[in-house]
């Protein structure tokens, strides 16, 4: 039940023309559910169908940067979207030797500030039906509508769509895609 006070606030929020949650959505990824008050990292550790982008996030260095204050827009593919590459690819890329060039592909998939599934659809509608996203790695991602989904192509011809859109984070924002994106 919810008290009388929280009850007003919520209804002066609303008065008052603001976009206040009186309850914080939660998303559920990989079978766990995505907390809005947890940063990136923790909810990631938390989905079972982000084990792979984990260790490579660990193996690569980032977990700090990415438990930092952000705000990040992070396109996290699932296991399945990095058991598409060829064979032997992720474990060749979380060897220490390759540890710039697993970096390089892991930044390509955030982009700074908090970038929702409506702010990419409406660049992509102001854009003429693409929009371009510069990366934290330097890069440009092109995103389009493939039907009513948000796909991304990379610099090199391949693409993901996005699967789960705005799983809210108290760092920024994942989007769920079903590929690697490369530079």
């Amino acid at each position: 039940m919810i008290s009388k006070s929280f009850a007003r606030a919520g209804i002066a929020a609303l008065a008052l023309g603001l976009a206040v949650p009186v309850l914080a959505q939660t998303v559920m990824v990989g079978g766990a559910a995505m907390s809005p008050t947890k940063d990136i990292i923790d909810n990631a550790f938390n989905s079972n169908d982000h084990t792979t982008l984990v260790a490579a996030v660990k193996a690569a260095g980032l977990v700090d940067t990415l438990k930092g204050p952000g705000p990040f827009t992070v396109f996290a593919p699932t296991d399945a979207a990095f058991a598409k590459l060829p064979a032997g690819t992720v474990e060749t890329l979380v060897k220490p030797e390759n540890k710039a060039t697993l970096t390089s592909i892991l930044t390509y998939h955030v982009v700074a500030g908090k970038v929702s599934a409506a702010d990419v659809v409406k660049a992509i509608k102001d854009g003429g039906g693409k929009a371009e996203l510069t990366t934290v790695q330097g890069g440009k991602l092109t995103a389009s509508m493939m039907g009513d989904r948000v796909m991304l192509s990379d610099a090199k011809g391949g693409m993901a769509h996005v699967t789960i859109a705005d799983v809210n984070q108290s760092n920024g924002v994942i989007h769920v895609v079903d590929g690697v994106v490369q530079p």
